[in-house]
This record gives C-alpha cells, sequence and structure tokens, in this order.
C-alpha cells in the first residue's frame, strides 16, 4: 500500500492539470507557462536547495557506477534506436534517451526510497549523478540542435551553465555544499517556497499538455515508440543495474537500492526539456504517464524478490 500512496499525487496533480486545460481554466498557452515556470524558476531552486544541502562525503562509489551503467546503456540505445528503428529526427533521439533513462528521482523517488531502502542516502547520489552528468549531456545535444547550423562551438559550450538555469543551480548548489555556505534565512525561506512549486507545477503542466488535439506528424506518439521506450526505462534498466551491481560484488542491500533507482519512472523533468526545446513532446508526456502507470509492478517485483 505504500508504494501505491506514493503513486496517487503523482495520478491525481496530472488529471487536475488535464481536467483544468480541458475546462479553459488555464486557456490555450496553460501548459507552456507553466512549463517555463518550472524549467526556468522552480526546478533550479529546487536542485539548488537539495544539493547545497547535500553532504559529499562517503559515496557509495562501486553502486553509484552500477547505476550509471545502466543509465548509459539505455540512454543511448533510446538515443541510437530512435533513429534507425524509428527515423526520428537529431533533436527528439534526445529526448528519447532521456525519457529512456532518466529516472523520477525526486517527488517519486523519495517516497520509493523511504518506504523501501529506509532512506534516501544512495538516492541523493543518484540525484547528483543525473544533475552534473546526465543533464549536461543531454542539454548540450539539444543546445546544439538548436543551433541553425547544427555546429558545436566551444565558447556556446561553456556557456551552457550561465545559459541553462537548471544546470548553473545545480553548480551553485554544489559549491555551496562544498564550501559549507548558509543562505541568508530571507533567501533560504524564498527559494524553498519556489522550490516547492516544481513538481506540482511540473505535475499540472503535464497533465494539460495531454489535453492537447493529437501530435503532429512531425512528432508522433506512436505506440511501439512507446513500447520500446517503457521497455527500456522499467524492464532494461533495472536488469541491466542488476547484472552490474552482481559484475561489481554489491551487497544485497547495495543491489536492492541500485534496482529499485534504476527501476523509477521517467522523470516529468524529460517532457519539461522537451517542451524548453520544442522537440520530442508527444512521446515525452505520454512516456512519463505511461511508465510513472506501470513501475508499481516493477518496484513491487524488485522488492519482492532482493528485498
Amino acid at each position: 500500500m505504500s508504494l501505491v500512496s506514493a503513486f496517487v499525487p503523482i495520478w491525481v496533480l496530472t488529471v487536475i492539470g488535464y481536467a483544468a486545460c480541458r475546462g479553459g481554466l488555464l486557456g490555450a498557452a496553460g501548459a507552456s507557462v507553466l512549463g517555463r515556470f518550472v524549467f526556468h524558476l522552480a526546478m533550479p531552486a529546487a536542485l539548488f536547495l537539495a544539493l547545497s544541502r547535500m553532504p559529499f562525503s562517503g559515496l557509495a562509489g562501486r553502486p553509484l557506477l552500477a547505476f550509471g551503467v545502466s543509465t548509459a546503456a539505455v540512454v543511448g540505445f533510446g538515443w541510437v534506436g530512435a533513429g534507425r528503428l524509428f527515423g526520428r529526427e537529431p533533436g527528439e533521439r534526445h529526448l528519447w534517451g532521456m525519457a529512456a533513462g532518466y529516472v523520477n528521482s525526486a517527488n517519486l523517488g523519495i517516497p520509493i526510497a523511504t518506504q523501501v531502502l529506509g532512506d534516501v542516502s544512495f538516492l541523493a547520489q543518484v540525484v547528483l549523478l543525473q544533475v552534473l552528468v546526465v543533464t549536461p549531456v543531454i542539454m548540450i545535444a539539444l543546445d546544439r540542435h538548436r543551433d541553425p547550423a547544427g555546429r558545436v562551438r566551444v565558447r556556446r559550450i561553456a556557456s551552457l551553465p550561465v545559459r541553462n538555469p537548471v544546470i548553473l543551480a545545480s553548480l551553485l548548489g554544489v559549491a555551496c555544499s562544498a564550501a559549507d555556505l548558509h543562505l541568508p534565512p530571507a533567501a533560504g525561506a524564498s527559494l524553498t517556497l519556489l522550490s516547492g512549486a516544481a513538481v506540482p507545477a511540473a505535475l499540472v503542466a503535464l497533465g494539460a499538455s495531454l489535453h492537447r488535439t493529437a501530435p503532429s506528424p512531425a512528432e508522433p506518439a506512436e505506440p511501439a515508440a512507446l513500447a520500446v521506450i517503457t521497455a527500456l526505462k522499467l524492464v532494461a534498466q533495472p536488469v541491466i543495474a542488476y547484472a552490474a551491481g552482481l559484475a561489481l560484488h554489491l551487497s544485497a542491500p547495495q543491489v536492492l537500492a541500485v534496482v529499485v533507482c534504476a527501476g523509477l519512472p521517467t522523470a516529468q523533468n524529460t517532457f519539461i526539456f522537451a517542451q524548453e526545446y520544442g522537440v520530442g513532446e508527444a512521446v515525452a508526456n505520454r512516456a512519463v504517464v505511461l511508465t510513472t502507470t506501470l513501475s508499481l509492478a516493477t518496484l513491487a517485483t524488485a522488492a519482492a524478490l532482493l528485498g
């Protein structure tokens, strides 16, 4: 029951967003405006606060490596497979890779880790890996796709953290943690209020996006494509994580932590990024909803077999 309870707020807020858009409450641009608010304001605030308060001593090297192997494998397959199997354009390929391997480590991962693993120490390291390694790689690829000439310029890449609020906030959070700096109470309270809006606003934006008309031919959300992404996310990633954990001789609790984190559904950040860069929105929002709905089976199975 605890696993089901962790999913209920996600389903409820998504339905609220859908109903609000269907009833005309949010207007024609409601999902887009909410998405920009989350991407540029609420999400950076949440990431900064989480990382600035995270201690960086005692990182779990081998378990994090096992999780990283599973992430690299499925992101890479999703990225390449989107082009070779489905003929998707470069920008959408990046989002397919993210949808296949970028886990919901925040709003869903925290209650799941608390209930199944007993603490969130390993999950916090997963957040760090995704924010500081996976996100920049995908963002650089999307930023390159946005360039009309498709060029990779060193100056453009070097300035990406300054231009991208997600990466900038994450780097500032890490710097504050490393230097043991603390915000003034007023600033901390303001960011806490702003960060509290990130998860609900993202989920409402996701629900609102589902009320849009059918995807355009440029961004079809084929059942076959969603099936591949879902299989990569909920089957391939936890299986690869399990195999990597065994190969690295992890203890049983470490293997459980790695597999549970790898079995988390696609993060709603995937939809926010797709919306921000204008590619892969149709597949991204459906992948988030579908994997979130079906991931309970993966997580319950992992907990039953490995717990």
